[in-house]
């Protein structure tokens, strides 16, 4: 059924209300929620459903500025459930205000489902990402506080107003308490109504060319690369990832890994990760760099014995039907064996029921339940959803009740941790462990040559090696939370103080830590210790950063020093 979007009262500051404009004369619906408030912008109001889409108006007719937004309901009309409705502004015509950087001519900004009610926000970012539509600007989040918002200062020229809404969720006949606008003053500054003018298109940013990917459109290889940094390496594979990826329904941030991994797939790892944090963000920007790591391990052969089990570790860092899409359409210009190599894979991984996009999303889920009605969560509750995946892969543990029986000694949070610090010298490892609260002992190894009497000394660094992990054993044997600080760039460097970890029993995290390569020359110029050039180059040569699952936890640590990224934790969305 087709409806109308209702219309959206003025907050009784607000200066743009005409007579004819509803008013929010009771703000007690917002009294005491959360809420968010976005921008305002000047466009079309339009809704999308599973079989069409109309204006403000239910039988709207066509209009030349409708003409991409029909081509964009046509990529992801089929990803929206039947019933369901997307509500959102066309910003693709110019109306009263100039816009020259938009991430997409639609942005959503709410989601009914099919008894009508509106979505919580967060729920509905997550959604639209889903399907490849962004969301307005968010200006202000937090407890209802009617004396912040007023505060808020509009650049007016540049901005038509503001949106305030509950973060949770709302019925239809709650509309008018739960959400309201903030308009400049006399905001329609043109002559012509804009439906009776020339379209003017608005201009887009850069970015654009990352949300036409998520929603499903052909990949711009040239755009993706400048906007990224990166060479355009394989264009041709990205365009076949993409329509691969469009068979198997996977849109949004699924759709857009799969491009960029294939179209960067000879960029370093670590360098791709690092690089792409800015554009993307540390989570995609990591998926993306693990995509390309992985991919070409299913070109080789795999013992079918051990197949599951390494096809469950790999769904640990990625989803494997993107990844069976890379590596399918790199294949398909190498050679044929590969091609053979990745179907076999395939078919053992739809045997195993791992190919969906959270195929460990209904045993996390059901863990965290069982845990969560003991009063169990925390790291004891990532201590058991570790010890339960891994259980997973080995084929020890099916369902979530032999999960629950498996996880049973790491319930009371009786073990010791490690935070095990990864990353190039300069890249702001020690910061982040200094800001770190609870540390009951820091094991340095610059700080073990200090002692020695040269901290850049490398001479013995077989002795001070040893000497770390000693001081490690020692401190994780007396308890509490040790962080290991040492660049650890490899598997091998890795696997020392593991091995050490794993005989404390203690819950183990590696805090990645993120620095492009032109930022930490940067720094490295202004340390009070910098590393020698080609010491950093070759560091940044040899780094290899962990997987998701090569230790209980990962943290991803962005160039802000905070943790931007999670993998191994029982809350949040990671798998």
């Amino acid at each position: 059924m087709r409806t109308s979007y209702p219309r959206t009262p003025h907050l009784p500051w607000s200066p743009g209300a005409s007579a004819d404009d509803v008013r929010a004369g009771d703000l007690s619906g917002f009294v005491g929620r959360e809420v968010v408030v976005t921008e305002k912008l000047d466009g079309e109001n339009t809704t999308l459903y599973a079989d069409g889409l109309h204006a403000r108006s239910v039988d709207s007719a066509h209009h030349p500025s409708r003409t991409w937004v029909k081509a964009l309901h046509g990529r992801v009309g089929v990803r929206i459930p039947a019933g369901w409705r997307v509500c959102g502004e066309n910003v693709y015509a110019r109306h009263s205000i100039p816009y020259d950087a938009l991430e997409s001519y639609f942005y959503g900004f709410s989601v009914w489902d099919e008894r009508g009610r509106c979505l919580g926000w967060d729920a509905t970012v997550s959604f639209l990402r889903g399907l490849g539509v962004p969301v307005p600007p968010v200006l202000w989040r937090g407890v209802f506080d009617e004396r912040a918002l007023r505060r808020l200062r509009v650049e007016t020229g540049r901005r038509e107003g503001y949106v305030v809404r509950t973060v949770e969720g709302f019925a239809r006949d709650e509309f008018a308490g739960r959400i309201a606008k903030w308009v400049r003053p006399g905001h329609v500054t043109t002559g012509t109504h804009w439906m009776h003018a020339a379209v003017v298109e608005n201009g887009l940013a850069p970015a654009a060319a990352l949300w036409a990917v998520r929603s499903g459109a052909a990949t711009d290889a040239d755009a993706l690369a400048r906007h990224l940094g990166v060479a355009d390496e394989d264009a041709s594979a990205a365009a076949d990832v993409g329509v691969r990826l469009d068979a198997l329904e996977r849109g949004g941030d699924a759709r857009l890994a799969g491009v960029l991994a294939a179209l960067c797939r000879r960029t370093p790892r670590a360098r791709l990760m690092a690089r792409t944090a800015g554009p993307l963000g540390v989570a995609l920007a990591r998926r993306v760099a693990d995509l390309v790591g992985l991919h070409t391990a299913l070109h080789r052969p795999y013992p079918d014995a051990e197949r599951r089990a390494g096809l469950v570790r790999m769904a640990f860092a990625a989803d494997l039907g993107v990844l069976h899409a890379v590596a399918s359409a790199v294949a398909v210009s190498g050679k044929g064996r590969e091609s053979e190599q990745v179907e076999w894979s395939a078919l053992h991984a739809e045997e195993a029921g791992l190919l969906g996009e959270a195929p460990l999303g209904p045993l996390r889920a059901g863990l965290r339940e069982a845990l969560r009605r003991d009063g169990i969560g925390g790291e004891a509750g990532d201590r058991c959803w570790a010890e339960a995946r891994e259980a997973y892969a080995r084929g020890r543990v099916r369902t979530v009740e032999e999960a629950v029986a498996a996880t049973w000694r790491w319930r009371g949070g009786d073990f010791p941790r490690l935070v095990h610090l990864v990353g190039p010298s300069g890249s702001g490892k020690s910061g982040f462990a200094a800001r770190l609260e609870g540390v009951s002992a820091r094991v340095s190894l610059d700080g073990l040559r200090e002692e020695r009497g040269a901290r850049a000394d490398q001479k013995a660094n077989g002795e001070v090696l040893r000497e770390g992990l000693r001081r490690l054993d020692r401190a994780l044997a007396a308890g509490g939370t040790v962080v290991w600080d040492a660049t650890s760039l490899n598997p091998n460097q890795r696997s020392l103080v593991h091995a050490v970890a794993r005989r404390r029993d203690a819950l183990t995290t590696h805090a990645v830590v993120l620095a492009d390569e032109d930022d930490l020359l940067r720094r490295n110029a202004t340390r009070e210790h910098p590393v020698p050039a080609d010491v950093l180059a070759g560091q940044l040569r040899r780094f290899v950063p962990p997987y998701p699952g090569q230790a209980h936890r990962t943290w991803y640590v962005g160039a802000d020093g905070a943790v931007q990224d999670r993998d191994g934790t029982l809350e949040g969305e990671d798998v």
